[in-house]
């Protein structure tokens, strides 16, 4: 126990330490924390020190690590899923924000199968396969950061604005069908023949209908019953974690991950942002403040520092173009065609350009289900941060264009 006392301490340090240095750099604070795991790993922490980095990291110590990060993904998908149901008076017009948040899952989504044939031979793990590698490829470059774009939002006063109400919107759009090609995908690798694989994703319809014609009306019923002031307390609250807890199980027993169970029973709240607010302030901070950091943490670990060797830093090259382009052409060039100006669509395309914690999620699921290697997982997260850091310059210039 004082061992894992001492990680922790490390670790929430050095997150806050990073976390205050973006926000003074005008980044969200959360950037910094996705730094910090990268930092706290072989590339820097144990280039510096590797002594010490084996002695607080040992790879048979990290249990206890690794139960606090999957409590801390199961709080923050669940999170996520709540905030994609935002009021119907605080986002833009469907057809509009399709014709943004499809081109932006496509596009990059696209580009992503196109350059996974030059990646496969030096990057896919033995057994995996062109076309499922191919295609978490594709989900990896076509996910957006939706928490991390609200707050980049918050922080410009944007929320409310049409840009920013259309980049919401799009976002939730794009992010659902991203988390449906990963649930395929992660089903078609960890299933073993085709009747297994029929299996899990018959078995993955079973819980969306349980989730959305059982659990979603039974949770309406007893919000309206003991917390009709959208403010539940502890046995609602409890009742409502039992409830995330057990869609993880489901989804983790048949052979996902409990992300896409904890995403799910979010998605099945009433649409309440004074309901959002109070599970932001009771879950969230404690989720993100203290639990996600050591999720980042062990993404750090799971880094190689000679990944950027030999033909590493051209892979990485190309994986930014691709995903940059994709996100800012796709997003972009729906954004005009649905009548908005060339740099309102730009921003907008910048906007979704960002990927934070939601890459790193779909990586750490990718990297646990075997579809991808240690080298790639380290080039993907340095595309994650260099992508997401790019978001607020490129929104400011782009703003700063049309004053």
């Amino acid at each position: 126990m004082p061992h894992l006392l001492l990680q922790l301490s490390v670790i929430l340090a050095t997150a806050r330490v990073l976390a205050l240095l973006l926000r003074r750099l005008g980044q969200p604070a959360v950037i910094g924390e996705m730094i910090a795991g990268f930092v706290l790993g072989p590339i820097v922490f144990g280039a510096l020190a590797p002594e010490w980095h084996v002695a607080l990291f040992p790879k048979d110590g990290l249990a206890a690590l690794q139960g606090l990060s999957q409590v801390g993904l199961v709080l923050f998908m669940f999170i996520v899923g709540a905030e994609l149901r935002a009021p119907d008076g605080a986002r833009a017009p469907l057809a509009t924000a399709a014709w943004v948040g499809i081109p932006g899952v496509l596009l990059p989504g696209v580009l992503g199968l196109a350059i996974a044939p030059a990646l496969h031979a030096d990057f896919a793990p033995a057994g995996v396969g062109v076309w499922p590698f191919a295609l978490f490829m594709a989900a990896a470059l076509a996910i957006t950061a939706f928490p991390v774009m609200a707050r980049i939002l918050k922080d410009r006063g944007l929320t409310r604005s049409r840009i920013g109400q259309l980049a919401l919107a799009a976002t939730a759009i794009a992010d659902v069908l991203v988390w449906l090609l990963l649930a395929f995908v992660i089903a078609s690798i960890s299933a073993h023949g085709n009747s297994t694989f029929a299996r899990t994703i018959a078995g993955l319809a079973l819980v969306c209908a349980v989730a959305f014609g059982v659990l979603r009306p039974l949770l309406a019923r007893l919000l309206a019953r003991h917390a009709s002031d959208s403010r539940p307390g502890g046995a609602v609250l409890s009742a409502l974690l039992i409830g995330t807890c057990t869609m993880a199980a489901a989804t983790e027993w048949l052979g996902l991950h409990a992300v896409f169970g904890a995403f799910l029973a979010g998605l099945c709240l009433p649409r309440d942002d004074r309901l959002l607010d109070t599970l932001v302030e009771r879950l969230e901070h404690v989720a993100v403040l203290v639990l996600m950091p050591v999720f980042f943490a062990l993404a750090g670990l799971a880094t190689r520092a000679d990944a950027f060797a030999g033909s590493g830093l051209s892979a990485l090259l190309l994986i930014l173009a691709a995903a940059v382009l994709g996100k800012v052409l796709g997003a972009g060039g729906g954004a005009r065609i649905a009548g908005f100006g060339w740099r309102e669509s730009l921003a907008v395309g910048s906007l979704m350009n960002a990927r934070g914690m939601m890459e790193l999620i779909v990586l750490k699921v990718g990297l646990d289900a075997g579809v991808i290697g240690a080298d790639l997982f380290t080039l993907l997260l340095a595309m994650t941060i260099v992508t997401t850091l790019m978001a607020t310059p490129m929104l400011d210039a782009c703003r700063r264009g049309t004053a």
